[in-house]
């Protein structure tokens, strides 16, 4: 289960990797003064403003005065509407997600051994990408157990995304044992019911989940990794994740503690898309 092709220290770097993805600037680049900027053609689909305009604009057989009108209708509309840049780059960003799930599906919603909760035959998975020492974690696990008690066609798959810290690993790596002994819900929900990620709140976890104590404190008294680790680090970045905790279910991908009405509602409308 521990140690592997990546060491901590790879894991930790992987992880201040990951959180410099999530704070990069992203975006159109700034134009250039005293240049007048047209709006690329590709973004006139993902703007709503005609199927037609587009394929036009991208035709080799548009004459020169036709394809430039057409890009001035555009621009103009967009001059008088800027509201519609963000709803489209909104729209935008959800298609790529959908797209990022659908390539990555299997890996994302298969757990680690028993890194999961509710039904077993659930016919909607909620992935939670997540670390123990982040306190939107935390406050979004009341929301996923208030969803649990709820539906009980509902799968939680949790995956580990230890990128925080040391004790953020330690914990992590006591999270795979409990679940290769098929106790994963009892420690999970054991950490949130302490406090602290430290070496005395793992234990106390661990100690009521039931865990072998021996291997526990192996744990505890070493460092190590594991591949998941490196996986779900993997994983997340294909996803453009921007910090922890990360939802994903169904086609959507939600980022950050988005709150119970939130999460219901993307379970609801993955279901609906499933009927």
């Amino acid at each position: 289960m521990t140690t592997g092709k990546t060491d901590a220290g790879s894991l930790l770097r992987a992880g201040r990797t990951l959180l410099g993805a999530f704070a990069a600037r992203t975006g159109p680049r700034p134009a250039r003064r005293g240049r007048r900027v047209l709006m690329p053609v590709a973004m006139l689909g993902a703007l709503g403003l005609g199927a037609a305009a587009g394929s036009a604009a991208m035709s080799g057989d548009v004459p020169d005065a036709d394809r430039t009108r057409i890009e001035t209708v555009v621009r103009d509309y967009i001059l008088a509407h800027p509201e519609i840049i963000p709803e489209a780059m909104e729209k935008l960003r959800d298609k790529q997600a959908a797209k990022a799930v659908d390539d990555n599906r299997k890996d994302i919603e298969t757990p680690y051994a028993a890194a999961w909760d509710g039904a077993a035959d659930g016919d909607v998975t909620l992935v939670e990408f997540f670390d123990y020492a982040c306190g939107y974690c935390r406050t979004s696990a009341p929301d996923i157990a208030k969803l649990l008690a709820e539906d009980k066609r509902l799968r939680v798959v949790y995956r580990e995304l230890p990128i925080l810290g040391d004790e953020s690993v330690v914990a992590a790596r006591v999270a795979l044992l409990a679940a290769d002994t098929g106790k994963y819900p009892a420690f999970h929900n054991a950490m949130y019911a302490g406090e602290g990620v430290g070496k005395a709140a793992v234990a106390a976890a661990a100690a009521t989940a039931g865990l072998d104590r021996a291997k526990v404190q192996s744990i505890l008294s070493s460092r190590g990794t594991a591949e998941e680790f490196g996986k779900n680090v993997a994983l997340a970045q294909a996803l453009n994740a921007r910090g922890t905790p990360l939802f994903v279910v169904g086609d959507q991908v939600l980022h950050g503690a988005v709150g119970y009405d939130d999460l219901k509602a993307a379970i609801v409308r993955a279901r609906k898309e499933k009927s």
